[in-house]
């Protein structure tokens, strides 16, 4: 795909994976963002993001229902194939196990199969100093750029907050950083502060 709008009326679909974070809250504005830069888009959540976000308006906003669980044996897909996907917010819990393969979830789910079929992935990391310290997460982040996940973390996207503090920095997150790391971005990165 080399940009969000192709021809004959067809939008493409951008799954937004939200983790469980309380940046998750905020979710409506990447939404906003994506859908401004012609994406149709359907949000699944991780079980505990799913704690966090408000699924009735989500649907609205998006024309898709949110979903957070595998669907049971011999209901339809509700949700439109993904041309792309994007996690934001990222957890360490979910990196971690996503770079281990481990899809007990539907969103890990989903990004193991999606890695698989060749489908574009970006994520971007939402944590505290003390757990983006752990060694697994940070091979983690390594295991994924290295499978092609376009990861976008670091002070240049979002400062580290000390433990107990993230949500006093809510506010600075940069939502635009993800959707520019997909391919045919019109939003170049840009540093935050």
């Amino acid at each position: 795909m080399n940009d969000p709008h192709t021809a004959n009326g067809h939008r493409p679909v951008l799954y937004v994976i939200a983790c469980g974070s309380p940046l998750a809250r905020d979710v409506v504005k990447l939404v906003d963002l994506a859908q401004r830069d012609g994406w149709d888009v359907c949000v699944v959540t991780t079980p505990d993001g799913a704690k966090f976000v408000d699924r009735a308006a989500l649907a609205r906003q998006t024309g898709h229902p949110v979903r957070s669980h595998y669907k049971n044996p011999g209901d339809l897909d509700v949700l439109p194939p993904a041309d792309a996907m994007l996690v934001c917010p990222a957890t360490v819990n979910t990196v971690n196990k996503w770079a281990a393969g481990i899809t007990d979830t539907l969103a890990l789910g989903l990004l193991v199969e999606a890695q698989g079929l060749g489908v574009p992935i970006a994520a971007v990391p939402y944590t505290n100093t003390a757990m983006a310290a752990h060694p697994a997460f940070r091979a983690g982040l390594a295991r994924l750029r290295e499978w092609g996940v376009q990861v976008v973390f670091g002070d240049h996207v979002v400062p580290l907050h000390p433990p107990g503090t993230g949500e006093q920095h809510l506010d600075a997150f940069p939502w635009a950083a993800g959707l520019a790391a997909l391919p045919g971005a019109r939003r170049p990165v840009a540093p935050v502060g």
